[in-house]
This record gives structure tokens, sequence and C-alpha cells, in this order.
């Protein structure tokens, strides 16, 4: 039995497997409507979210499969104080597989020592999103044609950005792959992702704290909104939270072939004036999530075609 906690806990070759499944459920929908029939999914979600929820639901119901779950904390017995360790025992009588979203870092870890189905880590904290991983992969994959030979630029609240942590994770397994690396001095990097992935692997990096100056470098720019639900200090928030808007007139100095991708949801660090141009591509970026979900729980449990 296989969990995805992390999004290395899939090799390289794995991953491309996955990524070659998702391209080919993409371009033939109808060969995979059943192949998930009497199988369930339970969705055990412990905080708030629209596009990685309905997106698992979407996958397992693409696939044929059913879905059960809840959507909050507080519409679970965590209200009454159960553990993850009993709730994953209980949810493992009645589902084929798990998807967990929990505030904690670290939850979804302790749900899979104790579960006797695949569990699937769709966000813990600041920590970890491996399947939001998988997706950005499939996006910048799909649309540059490759995972290597990429300068990427990481824009906003990479302190807290757990989809930034997983995919620079990820990233850096392939060759001459360069970030750029854009915050204010209080939303930089962790010192465990400078020092455990990036120095540790030898790879390129630059820290700034200016957007503009980066842009005509960049492949992938790649925008987080700064998460309120992350801190501890409103005002803290209010002062950081507009500190980067990508706007039209700074996408004139933008190269022509860069893509534009942000794990949503946007409040207003993309203008909406964005939108039309044929280089943002975060809601193709939504679409793909639910092509790379459908495969990997394909994947998780055995499934063929």
């Amino acid at each position: 039995m296989r969990h995805l906690l992390n999004p290395l806990d899939l090799s390289v070759e794995e991953l491309t497997n996955v990524l070659d499944l998702a391209a080919d459920i993409e371009k033939n929908p109808d060969k995979y409507r059943e192949v998930c029939k009497h199988k369930k999914l339970a969705t055990l979600f412990y905080e708030p979210s629209t596009r990685t929820r309905l997106s698992f639901e979407s996958a397992m119901i693409n696939l044929g499969g059913s879905v059960i779950g809840f959507s909050s904390a507080d519409s679970s017995s965590a209200s009454k104080g159960e553990s993850v360790a009993d709730t994953i025992r209980v949810i493992s009588c009645y589902a084929d597989i798990c998807a967990m979203r929990h505030p904690k870092e670290g939850a979804p870890t302790v749900a899979a020592e104790f579960s006797r189905i695949p569990v699937i880590n769709a966000g813990d904290g600041g920590h970890q999103h491996p399947t939001q991983t998988l997706t950005d992969l499939m996006t910048i994959r799909s649309l540059k044609g490759r995972l290597d030979n990429l300068t990427i630029g990481f824009c906003g609240d990479l302190k807290f950005g757990r989809t930034v942590h997983s995919l620079i994770s990820a990233l850096v397994r392939h060759k001459n792959i360069k970030f750029i690396l854009i915050s204010p001095e209080e939303l930089k990097i962790p010192d465990h992702i400078r020092e455990d992935v990036l120095i540790a692997n030898n790879i390129p990096f630059e820290e700034v704290t200016t957007l503009d100056d980066s842009l005509a470098d960049l492949d992938i720019l790649y925008m987080t909104r700064v998460q309120k639900e992350r801190f501890f200090n409103e005002e803290e928030y209010i002062r950081l939270k507009d500190c980067y808007i990508l706007t039209k007139e700074k996408m004139e100095k933008a190269n022509e072939n860069m893509l534009i991708l942000h794990p949503l949801p946007r409040v207003n660090e993309i203008s909406v004036e964005i939108d039309d141009d044929p280089r943002a591509v975060y809601f193709k970026q939504v679409q793909y999530g639910v092509y790379v979900r459908m495969a990997l729980i394909m994947t998780l449990l055995g499934l063929h075609v």
C-alpha cells in the first residue's frame, strides 16, 4: 500500500508515469469512466478548501467512483476531540482511499501510520501540498514541453506557502533549473528549504525583493497570495498583503513566452486584467489538477484500463 504525503514519495520515473497517465486521461476521458466503479474516496478536510476538495471529488466521480467525507473540522468528530488516528481507523472501514487537508503539519503522516487505505496529503499547514505540485508539474510539462532548463520565479508568500515548498522540492530533481525567489524580508523562503533543498543540491537561486527587475528572465512566474490564515498579527498581514500586484503594465516587461501560474485562490495579487493574457494559465492549471488527481487515485489503488 502506498501513500502520497510528500511529492518526493514518487520517484522521477513514477512521477513521469503519473503525468503520462494524466495526459492520456485528458485526451481519452471516456476510457476511464468506470475504472473506479464501486470504489469510494473519503475527503477529510479539516480546513476550508474549494479547488482541492472539489477537484478530488470531480476526479473520483469522473472515474466512476463515489465520494464521502466532510468539509470542515466543525462538521466532524474532531469537534468532539477525536484524534486523527482514530478518525482514519474509522474511515478505513468505509472508504478505499482518503484525501486529507489539515492545518497541522504532519497530520496526514500520522493518519498514514494508522490507516488501512492509501492516504493522500491534500495540504498540511505550511508544510506540503503534493497534489498541487503534481498539478503544477503537469501544467508546466504540458505547456512548456519540459521540466528541465527552466528559470522559475516564485513571488509573494514564500515563508508559509506550502505549494512553493513542495514545487521547489520536486523541481530540483530536474536538470538546469534556476529559481528567483521574490518576497519581502518577512516572507522569505524558510531556512530548511534554502539550506536542505537548494544549497544541498547545488541549485542556483537568487533572493530579491522586487518583481519588476526579474520578469524578463523568467520562463515561469508562480504567484502566491499572502495567506491571512497563517498570520497571528492582523497588522502584519495588512502591511504585507499588497506587497506584489501583477498588472498589465508590469507584464510588458515579461518574456512573451513566460507562463503565469497561481495555486489559487487569488485575492488581488494578479489583476483581473491579466486573465485574458495568453500567458495566464492559472485556470488551465485547475483543469490539469482534475486529470492529475484521477491518475494518482488510479495509481495508488493499483487500477488500470
